[in-house]
């Protein structure tokens, strides 16, 4: 049975790409879920996939990245279904099929070269951070919780709970906001 696993990293994504070309691959079954891919936790569509396959059955997926975006969670995952005589096949590495030793060998290859690029991809994105930063440009996401409003409210005699309901934050935000405050004095 061919059984097929698509996964995109937010909400605001779509899956029917990855659910077309899956389908058209033949499979009978498909698992999806809107997850991150940066490690295997929480991934319950994942695991309920890992836990359906038997013998013989063959796990696709539409590219790599869909289902691991490190080589230890790709090989840890192809070992898993190899123990249970479960292949596994990726439709655009088209030479990536477990069941041959080549696409074995393939799969190696692959899985290095992406988390290199993935390890690329979050230095530059660290430099061009850090670059930001030094000429002024970033200061990271705007303050969510008006810090005045919160002191003025305090000044009235109000407490955190009450504080908190008042300006619809959390009471770690209102303490967070008067602590700040009391530092810059």
């Amino acid at each position: 049975m061919l059984v097929g696993y698509a996964r995109v990293s937010s909400v605001g994504q779509s899956l029917e790409v990855q659910l077309d070309a899956l389908k058209d691959a033949g499979c009978e079954k498909v698992f999806s879920e809107k997850r991150t891919g940066t490690t295997t936790a929480g991934r319950d569509e994942l695991a309920e996939a890992l836990t359906f396959v038997r013998d013989g059955d063959t796990l696709l997926v539409t590219r790599l990245d869909r289902l691991a975006r490190s080589a230890a969670d790709l090989h840890t995952i192809v070992n898993r279904l190899s123990e249970r005589g479960v292949g596994f096949r990726c439709l655009q590495q088209s030479g990536m099929d477990t069941t041959t030793s080549t696409g074995k060998l393939l799969l190696g290859v692959l899985a290095s070269i992406a988390e290199f690029e993935a390890d690329i991809r979050r230095e530059r994105q660290r430099e061009g951070i850090d670059r930001a930063k030094a000429a002024g440009i970033y200061k990271g996401r705007k303050p969510s919780v008006d810090a005045a409003a919160v002191r003025s409210l305090r000044d009235q005699g109000l407490g955190g709970s009450e504080i908190a309901k008042r300006l619809g934050i959390g009471r770690a935000s209102v303490y967070r906001a008067l602590q700040a405050n009391n530092a810059q004095c």
